[in-house]
């Protein structure tokens, strides 16, 4: 639509399948640079990413003529078959299902940008539970328990 404008941001946040620890430092990058190749072909910008072995943080400005839940599917399922492809790892990566989608005001990118950069540090205090727990209750989202992620030591 002409003379439309908008500057959205949004913090994604999803996990490794029953949260184990697959995403290995030495192939960080290139998951990185992969997703960001996804994030741009859909006309988004991306701004920061960073994963943790179990979970990924991604900062970007969204286009909101294109929806959320298939830009995530998109990277999910790109990335995934990016990984098992690449053949990093002995058994087959998956991402668990759903995700989280937070947005953030232009005023408060520096911050964020800093956070998913930092997650390594963060993580020395804090695990992926606790922080996405955090995030869920900082943005007062309503949530069933019971459809939050597989936590690992809940997993049978």
């Amino acid at each position: 639509m002409p003379n439309t404008y908008t500057q959205i941001f949004i913090h994604i946040v999803f996990a490794v399948r029953g949260r184990d620890s697959m995403i290995r430092p030495e192939h960080k990058e290139e998951i990185h640079k992969y997703i960001t190749g996804i994030v741009q072909k859909r006309d988004h910008k991306l701004i920061a990413i960073n994963s943790m072995p179990d979970h990924v943080h991604i900062l970007i400005g969204y286009d909101p003529k294109k929806g959320l839940s298939e830009l995530v599917r998109d990277i999910k399922a790109g990335s995934s078959k990016f990984i098992n492809d690449s053949k990093w790892l002995k058994t087959k990566f998956f991402w668990q299902e759903g995700y989280g989608a937070f947005s953030y005001s232009r005023s408060q990118l520096d911050n964020v940008i800093r956070y998913i950069e930092d997650q390594e540090k963060h993580h020395e205090k804090k695990d992926f539970r606790a922080e996405y727990l955090d995030m869920l209750e900082k943005f007062s989202v309503d949530y069933d328990p019971k459809y939050l992620f597989e936590w690992i030591n809940e997993m049978a």
